[in-house]
């Protein structure tokens, strides 16, 4: 009797967009290189529309696989690990010697922390995310260099140290225990309100009118909401423990 042995291979639609979040990734280490800081945080964004559609489209065709798993975490760590990094070194970080370079391998060895931890993490609340996501760390690092750069003309070396300080807090945001929204209780099938329509015309509307500048903000916002929430946490704990009845009769 013949046995049959189940047929090796890949699925190739989902790690098409992997390998699209790949080349953005690379592409904008090379722009880069050659100083088109217009299109290296271009091409970051792109990589995380491609990151993010590669999941969806392996769960919606059922072509999840451990191989697409690995594949798209080496992806991360160049789109949204050595390409930031790089971004900011050239455009800005260079400037600052050897203080320069160690902030952006501090970006780049926090990055692959931060995705060695998220691929070994079980359990926990799927509703958060512990430590900045990645691709926002590398959105407000693209962000920060396409506003500055291309908006309003300011070259990297005058503000080194603005790009150094975002560099920094990016890394430690990413190794962090802080928590951060992960909306995936957000359900596309699920019924919404009209003004919750309306409101997503209008960030569209936003963004169509001032792409860099709006990415900035809304990826600047989600950055300072981790720490913020988390001091607002801090905060009510101590003010229910002084009003809890033990503390008054202590």
């Amino acid at each position: 009797m013949q046995v049959k042995h189940p047929r090796k291979g890949i699925y190739i639609l989902p790690n098409l967009f992997t390998t699209a979040a790949l080349f953005a990734g690379f592409y904008a280490i090379v722009q880069a290189m050659n100083g088109q800081f217009e299109q290296a945080p271009i091409a970051i964004f792109i990589a995380m529309i491609m990151d993010g559609l590669d999941g969806r489209v392996a769960r919606w065709t059922h072509t999840e696989s451990d191989f697409g798993a690995q594949y798209d975490s080496l992806s991360d760590m160049v789109s949204f690990g050595l390409a930031p990094s790089l971004v900011m070194y050239e455009w800005a970080l260079s400037g600052l010697g050897k203080l320069g370079w160690l902030a952006a391998f501090l970006y780049a060895a926090a990055a692959a922390l931060r995705l060695a931890r998220f691929n070994v993490q079980t359990g926990g609340d799927s509703r958060y995310f512990t430590g900045l996501p990645s691709p926002s760390a590398a959105a407000l690092i693209a962000g920060l260099v396409w506003v500055l750069h291309a908006t309003y003309g300011v070259p990297g070396k005058e503000v080194s140290f603005i790009a150094l300080g975002f560099t920094v807090f990016a890394a430690l945001s990413m190794v962090s225990n802080i928590r951060y929204h992960s909306f995936k209780h957000f359900n596309v099938k699920d019924r919404v309100s009209f003004v919750a329509v309306i409101v997503v015309v209008l960030v569209f509307v936003l963004i169509s009118l001032d792409p860099p500048q709006v990415l900035f903000l809304i990826f600047l916002g989600y950055a300072i909401s981790g720490p913020l929430l988390a001091s607002l946490r801090v905060y009510q704990q101590r003010g229910s423990k002084r009003r809890s009845p033990e503390s008054r009769r202590l």
